[in-house]
């Protein structure tokens, strides 16, 4: 059947039965995929689950007010004191915000600031179906007010809907992290095959992946209620870049090969798909598997992020076994100039720097492994190190936008916690014990008057503290004890900074509860896949400990090197699985390959010889998935730089030390044990067979 499916891409008349199919597909896709953004949720509390008390909030608090309404903190300031002008500007400019589209109520303020240095002004703004990019442009009319006739007045917007505008704006950099991360795989592919014309087909199909991709997440989204946001799009775009050239470089690799072997270009294609199809698919399969494993977040951004990522996947790897090798039969051996693989130049021999590591690696492995071990141990200590409880609103970009500018401005003049107060909804009957409590809560400075409409009241609680900080989070841990305890009061706390809180603490289950589950599944599909539990364990743990030396890195460099203020309370995970899913790909790639070998002449020659064999393309293969994460860095947020570097450097540390040293140490000293209770397990290596001299040509033919 293998044989039947493969001969698809690759046949005389198929191929081009596969070409108009796709193009096709394409028609529709570039349609729907440029709706993406229609579908897109970007704020905080669109992301929780429905059972967050400040989800349950939001629901109850619609009687009192506009729902899905963000505070907007007008700043102004004047070093040597603000005048009776600038006080006039900045009642005009608030009756002029009356008249921007989405601003509702009425503004609060102008007050001015006790030093006499700045002013102050809130505005509420209404979130509308175009969601963060509806209220970055509310921003950017309000500060085109703002900043008319100023005359040296300094004029910001800060608070929650100026962190939902500065936000919109570096995801819009969406576009050129597509081209960068373009850039990097068409760099890498060029120094790799040394063809300039080469990387144009991986680029195209891979672009055609995304395309598809796309066109089938907004579907879903439209209809199916997947939960999709900017993070979704940029991780998206950098994982069916990495993810997909992985499975071009792999393929093409093979084809090259079988082109010596064969004079006939389709027929080379229908075995290098044959050899190489299930290494592909297993590790598409693998990487699939463990995102749709995030479906089991309670957060909906986790959880729509997982379905979505794997949905790239799977039509990567489609477009690879199809698109791919349709495009390279028609090509023909041209595609490879200058350096055209010809027929009959299979089988030479080359002293390549992976036979020179392989045979380095098999005169003491027992000492290689438990040394490299131990050094990648050390690396994981900085791990106690990482804080990733959650950034505030400032801290979460690279650079100083301008709510980052107004925030600090308005922590030097007002109170940090005027104009995004935290809100309690109770019963009505309740309404002066809850105050009482809620005033008694140490960081909350203020409380309103409470508000009473059908049976319910709400009341507002100014914080001492900048509400995205974790002092202002633990306020609000110690509002919700206060008034959970009032019997009969149904109270409860919510407000940004309770969005926040619940956001972390979600996240925070997410990874206790996900992390042993991919553990498991993933060993499970490698107990399958190589019919044997000896090795999947060894492999699992070299993944494992691969991680925790990437992160106690990167947790280093975080810390001392970039500064940053912590880590996003979804980062673990989501490292954990890019890098335990992706990480077992390379496993995946020269354990099938060890194993191939090893039925014929053993398992030391099978190691070595899989070492020599795929050392080169899983290289290639890791330098192209570092550099697509890498390029995350081009965003000016904490979280894409964080994440982009740590998956980035862990890759480059699973591809050049873990599988090239620690792995082929391994299975050199554990020896045919490593494929225990197979039937392999019983063959004994052939002592007559001098190990690390490849004898690629009747492995190809076993299996």
């Amino acid at each position: 059947m293998l044989r039947r499916m493969a001969s698809l891409p690759s046949g005389r008349l198929t191929k081009w039965v596969v070409l108009a199919l796709w193009t096709l597909l394409l028609v529709p896709a570039l349609m729907l995929a440029g709706r993406l953004g229609d579908v897109e949720q970007n704020d905080n509390s669109a992301w929780l689950p429905g059972n967050a008390e400040s989800t349950k909030v939001v629901d109850r608090a619609e009687k009192f007010q506009h729902a899905d309404t963000l505070p907007a903190i007008v700043i102004y300031d004047r070093p040597g004191g603000v005048t009776p002008a600038d006080m006039a500007k900045a009642r005009a400019d608030a009756e002029a915000f009356k008249g921007v589209d989405n601003v509702v109520g009425q503004p609060q303020g102008p007050s001015v600031a006790r030093d006499g240095k700045a002013i102050q002004t809130v505005v509420q703004v209404r979130k509308d179906k175009s969601g963060w990019e509806g209220i970055g442009k509310v921003v950017d009319a309000m500060t085109e007010v703002g900043e008319r006739d100023a005359h040296g007045l300094g004029f910001h917007v800060t608070g929650p809907a100026g962190y939902a505008s500065d936000s919109i704006k570096a995801f819009s950099g969406g576009g050129g992290l597509t081209t960068i991360t373009a850039v990097v795989v068409v760099v890498i592919l060029l120094l790799t095959y040394r063809s300039p014309l080469l990387p144009l087909l991986p680029l195209l199909t891979v672009g055609g992946a995304l395309v598809t991709s796309e066109a089938v997440i907004y579907v879903l989204a439209k209809n199916a209620g997947l939960t999709v946001n900017k993070q979704t799009s940029f991780i998206l775009t950098v994982l069916v870049f990495g993810a997909a050239t992985d499975y071009a470089l792999l393929l093409i690799s093979r084809y090259r090969e079988e082109l010596g072997r064969h004079e006939d270009r389709h027929e080379a294609m229908a075995e290098a798909l044959r050899r190489s199809g299930p290494a592909i698919l297993a590790s598409a399969a693998t990487v699939a598997v463990s995102l749709m494993l995030l479906m089991l977040a309670g957060l909906n951004s986790t959880k729509g992020l997982g379905p979505a990522c794997a949905v790239g996947i799977v039509v990567g790897l489609f477009a690879m076994v199809t698109l791919m090798p349709a495009l390279l039969v028609v090509c023909g051996r041209w595609i490879f100039w200058p350096v055209k693989p010809s027929y009959g130049s299979a089988g030479a021999s080359r002293d390549s720097v992976w036979d020179r590591v392989g045979t380095a690696v098999s005169g003491r492995p027992r000492i290689v492994w438990i040394g490299t071990a131990l050094v990648l141990g050390a690396m994981a200590i900085g791990a106690f190190g990482l804080r990733a409880d959650g950034l505030s609103n400032k801290d979460q970009f690279t650079g100083t936008p301008q709510m980052a500018v107004g925030e600090e401005i308005q922590s030097r003049h007002f109170p940090a916690g005027s104009g995004d107060p935290v809100y309690v909804v109770a019963r009505a009957a309740s309404a002066e014990r809850v105050r009482t409590a809620l005033s008694g809560v140490a960081g909350v400075v203020g409380v309103s008057t409470p508000v009473s409409r059908n049976g319910d009241v709400m009341m507002l609680g100014e914080l001492k503290d900048d509400p995205s900080s974790t002092a202002a989070m633990r306020t609000v841990e110690r509002a919700r004890t206060a008034v959970h305890r009032i019997e009969g009061a149904d109270a409860q706390v919510g407000g940004n900074t309770a969005i926040v809180l619940d956001t972390q603490e979600a996240a925070a289950r997410d990874s206790r509860l996900i992390i042993p589950i991919v553990l498991v599944v993933v060993l499970l599909i490698l107990a399958l896949l190589l019919r044997a539990i000896v090795a999947p364990l060894l492999l699992m743990a070299t993944v494992v400990l691969s991680f925790g030396a990437a992160l106690g890195v990167s947790s280093l460099m975080f810390n001392q090197v970039f500064h940053f203020a912590g880590a996003d309370a979804s980062f673990p995970l989501l490292t954990f699985v890019f890098l335990v899913a992706l990480g077992i790909d390379y496993n995946i790639f020269l354990v099938t390959r060890v194993r191939e070998e090893a039925l014929l002449h053993g398992t030391r020659h099978g190691a070595l010889t899989g070492l020599s064999s795929t050392g080169g393309v899983i290289t290639s293969a890791g330098l192209v998935l570092a550099g697509t994460f890498a390029a995350m860095a081009s965003l000016p947020l904490v979280f894409a730089a964080e994440l982009g570097f740590a998956v980035a450097f862990g890759v480059l540390l699973d591809t050049l030390i873990v599988r090239s040293v620690l792995v082929t140490a391994l299975t050199l000293d554990v020896g045919r044990w490593m494929w225990w209770p197979s039937a392999l397990f019983r063959r004994h290596d052939d002592p007559r067979r001098p190990a690390g001299k490849p004898d690629r040509e009747p492995a190809l033919r076993a299996m």
